[in-house]
């Protein structure tokens, strides 16, 4: 799998977990037994040209408006097919929150680094990975801004 291969790689201690099939991020927070705050939710969004990972906690939804300020540009959720096309390693809507895995920049919510812990999946419907939000912060290079409606 490549995101606990690029973990290894990083030498960042982490857990796996496996669990039910979730599809939704509050599903997978519920079947993880992790609260909504602590859970990323990642989602794909296009700006110009370029792909961008988008992340926040899953009690939270992304406001469109301001993660494109946070960018400089226009940004939109990605289309299924779009996401298939440039995540090709992990299932549609359980995509890791390292775009430079795929060539892409990562922005993330500043509310998640008032988190201790951080939990994401791993690429597929029934694994997560735990590990620490500074080492998330140290391998990701976030950038960080204002971006979630806290439901």
């Amino acid at each position: 799998m490549k995101v606990e291969e690029f973990l290894r790689s990083q030498k960042v201690p982490y857990s796996k977990t496996h669990h039910p099939e979730a599809f939704t991020a509050q599903e997978v927070a519920a079947t993880a037994h992790v609260p909504g705050a602590r859970l990323m939710k990642v989602v794909v969004v296009k700006a110009g040209e370029e792909y961008a990972l988008a992340a926040c906690p899953a009690s939270s939804r992304v406001n469109l408006d301001r993660l494109s300020k946070l960018i400089g540009r226009r940004a939109r959720l990605a289309s299924e097919a779009e996401m298939e096309g440039v995540l090709k390693d992990a299932d549609v809507g359980a995509e890791p929150p390292f775009g430079s895995l795929y060539g892409m920049k990562t922005y993330v919510d500043g509310s998640l680094a008032l988190q201790g812990e951080v939990v994401f999946q791993a690429g597929t419907h029934t694994d997560t990975i735990k590990l620490s939000y500074k080492d998330f912060a140290r391998i990701a290079s976030p950038i960080a801004g204002d971006f979630a409606d806290h439901l």
